[in-house]
């Protein structure tokens, strides 16, 4: 038996983009940029390091995160606006 108050939530979800080039290069652009700032942090090369980037592995798996997330609540707006 499914609850009332998840009836009164799904209501409200708004439907979300299927996976398409666009997405990924949005979410691409915001990881892109995510690790270039992530380059004027202070300790950023603290761990192991990458032989070509400035910044250590942690914080590129830290920056990738970010970046995934920032870019899907880009996504997540546009579509909600009607621009996606």
């Amino acid at each position: 038996m499914i609850s009332s108050i998840l009836l009164a939530a799904q209501a409200t979800v708004p439907t979300t983009p299927a996976w398409n080039p666009t997405v990924g290069i949005i979410i691409s652009i915001t990881c892109l940029v995510i690790v270039l700032l992530s380059t004027r942090i202070e300790k950023p090369l603290v761990g192991p390091k990458f032989p070509i980037l400035p910044i250590s592995v942690p914080t590129f798996v830290a920056a990738m995160a970010f970046g995934h997330i920032i870019g899907v609540g880009i996504v997540l707006g546009l579509t909600n606006i009607g621009r996606l």
